[in-house]
């Protein structure tokens, strides 16, 4: 019994100290945080499955860039710096590391005529500047979004309500002011 006793207390003694957190060799704490093409990606995933939370990179373009670069199933904290700089350059400039022209997702642009990729930022604020510049020119899908209404040709009888008036408000019923006669 005295043997029992003084594993208890040993495993107490353990627990009892709190560990340090651990270190990687570049300082950071694991599971860290990444800043890579203006987002903040989790350290702790491989590299083909965190560079999806990079607007405008989806899985196809990301398991392209997996391919030709090779650091798919490294976890993205140890990546050199060398090699972040090269994988934030492919999906900057997809097109000088031989990725297909039909997986980038701005083809023809109405102002240059060149097909090119945008990512992060260059993507929300393009977007906005087209649905803008179809608002201007006042073309269908202009109007519709200036309305609210949904561009594509959704059906709406009973879709995209929310914030407006969902059937036929009664109005109030006034008391009647008939008097009966005895």
């Amino acid at each position: 019994m005295d043997m029992a006793k003084e594993m208890k207390t040993s495993g107490k003694e353990k627990k009892a100290a709190p560990e340090p957190k651990q270190q990687s060799e570049k300082g950071k704490r694991t599971g860290s945080i990444v800043r890579m093409a203006e987002t903040n990606l989790n350290g702790k995933k491989p590299v083909f499955i965190a560079i999806q939370g990079i607007r405008g990179v989806g899985q196809m373009f990301s398991h392209a860039i997996d391919e030709i670069s090779g650091l798919g199933n490294k976890i993205v904290e140890e990546l050199s710096p060398e090699e972040m700089a090269a994988l934030e350059d492919m999906i900057a400039n997809p097109g000088k590391h031989g990725i297909p022209t039909w997986m980038f997702n701005r083809k023809n642009d109405p102002k240059s005529g060149e097909t090119k990729h945008l990512s992060a930022s260059t993507l929300d604020f393009t977007t906005r500047m087209d649905i803008n510049a179809m608002k201007k020119l006042k073309t269908y899908r202009g109007l519709r979004h200036s309305q609210g209404l949904p561009v594509r040709g959704q059906r709406t009888r009973s879709s995209f309500r929310k914030g407006k008036t969902v059937g036929v408000k009664r109005q109030k019923q006034a008391p009647s002011k008939s008097k009966s006669k005895k």
